[in-house]
C-alpha cells in the first residue's frame, strides 16, 4: 500500500436552566470558529480543552477536561464509518462521496488509501475473524472482504427486492451480522420499507428484525449484547435514539426512546455511536452548528453526562488505538481523535 503525502497531527437553580445557560455560552464561544474549517491546521486544536464539556462528575472519570483533541486528516467530503483494525494497528474510515476508504497508521501517523474505489462504503466493522464487512451504496449491498481482497456478498436483497442502501453494521458473538438500510445515497426508488436486518451466520438468510422507524441509521449493541441502540434520522423531531431488547440474539423487542440529541436548542442528530466498557453511549451529533457538533455522551439511563465538541458535524465514532482508549471521530471533512479513560465495550 503506497502512502499518500498527507501531513498528520503531532502527537439553587434548575438543571434545565444550567444546561441552557451552558449551551448558550458554548454557542457564543465557538460561533466564530465554525465559519470555516478549511483553514484549521492539522494537529491539536488550539481550544481543545474548552471543547471537553462535563455535565456530571461521572464524565470526568471517562475523559480529562484537559484532553487534547487532534485533527489527524482532512480533505474529505463526508467522512464516515471509522473502524479500528487491531491486526494492523490502524484506523479505517470512509469518504463516501469520493468513493474511497482511508487508513491512518498508528506507528508512523501516516495516511494511506485503503480501498479505492470503495463502492461508496458507509459503515463498516470487523468480524471475529478480522474480516472487514462494508455497507456499500454502490450495489446496495453488504459485503465481506478477506485479507487478500476476495469478497463475499452477504446481502443485497430481501424478499426478492433490492435493498435500499445499507448504512451501518455490527456483529453479534453468535456470528450474526446486523445492519440498517435507510436509503441514504440511493437516488432511485426505494422498493423496501426502511428497516433493520440480521444475516444468519449459518444459513446466510436475511431476516428483517425491525421496521417501525423512519430511517434507522447508526447501530450498536450494549456492553452485554442484551440491548441494541439505533439512531432514527427520519421525520420525527427531535431525532431520537431508540433502545431495544435483543431476544435470543435474533429479534428486537420492546422499543423505547433512549435519548434525543438536542442541545443549545438544536436538534443535533444523532448518527453513529458506540458503547464503552461501562455502558455509556458515545453518540455523534451536529449539523455544522458550533457548540453542538461532536460527540454527546449518555450514561446507561439515557442521561447526557458530557460532550466532546468539534468544529464540524460528527457522523460517527469508534474507540481504538493500541491501548483502546483513543476515541476517533469522523466529522464531515476531517478525522479527529482524543484520548479517553475508557474503551469500547467490545470490538471496534
Amino acid at each position: 500500500m503506497k502512502a499518500v503525502s498527507i501531513r498528520t497531527g503531532a502527537g439553587h437553580r434548575s438543571r434545565r436552566w444550567f444546561l441552557k445557560a451552558l449551551a448558550l455560552s458554548l454557542g457564543a464561544r465557538y460561533s466564530a470558529v465554525g465559519q470555516s474549517t478549511s483553514s484549521l491546521p492539522l494537529g491539536p486544536l488550539s481550544d481543545a480543552s474548552g471543547r471537553i464539556v462535563s455535565l456530571d462528575p461521572s464524565f470526568d472519570r471517562l475523559i480529562s477536561k484537559s484532553a487534547v483533541i487532534e485533527r489527524l486528516q482532512t480533505g474529505g467530503r463526508w467522512s464516515e464509518g471509522p473502524n479500528w483494525d487491531e491486526t494492523h494497528k490502524r484506523l479505517i474510515w470512509s469518504d463516501i462521496p469520493n468513493n474511497r476508504q482511508w487508513s491512518w497508521n498508528e506507528a508512523d501517523r501516516t495516511v494511506s488509501i485503503y480501498r479505492e474505489p470503495s463502492r461508496q462504503t458507509n459503515g463498516s466493522c470487523f468480524d471475529a475473524q478480522r474480516r472487514i464487512i462494508c455497507c456499500e451504496q454502490v450495489g446496495r449491498r453488504v459485503a465481506r472482504y478477506e485479507s487478500d481482497g476476495n469478497e463475499t456478498v452477504l446481502a443485497d436483497s430481501w424478499n426478492g427486492k433490492p435493498l435500499n442502501s445499507p448504512n451501518d453494521v455490527v456483529t453479534h458473538p453468535d456470528g450474526g451480522v446486523w445492519f440498517t438500510d435507510p436509503g441514504y445515497g440511493n437516488k432511485g426508488k426505494l422498493e423496501l420499507k426502511e428497516a433493520v436486518y440480521r444475516i444468519d451466520p449459518s444459513s446466510g438468510s436475511v431476516d428483517r428484525v425491525e421496521s417501525s422507524m423512519g430511517k434507522p441509521n447508526g447501530i450498536c449493541f450494549s456492553e452485554d449484547f442484551k440491548r441494541m441502540y439505533i439512531a432514527d434520522t427520519g421525520p420525527d423531531r427531535p431525532r431520537p435514539l431508540y433502545v431495544f431488547d435483543v431476544e435470543d440474539g435474533r429479534r428486537l423487542t420492546n422499543r423505547r426512546k433512549f435519548a434525543d440529541v438536542t442541545f443549545n436548542g438544536v436538534d443535533a442528530g444523532p448518527d453513529g455511536q458506540q458503547v464503552d466498557q461501562y455502558g455509556n453511549l458515545w453518540a455523534s451529533a451536529g449539523h455544522s452548528v458550533e457548540g453542538v457538533n461532536g460527540v454527546h455522551v449518555f450514561n446507561p439511563n439515557g442521561r447526557r453526562i458530557g460532550l466532546v465538541l468539534l468544529p464540524e458535524g460528527c457522523a460517527n465514532v469508534c474507540f481504538g488505538g493500541s491501548d483502546g482508549h483513543t476515541l476517533f471521530m469522523t466529522a464531515t471533512t476531517s478525522l479527529y481523535c482524543v484520548e479517553t479513560r475508557t474503551r469500547a465495550a467490545h470490538g471496534s
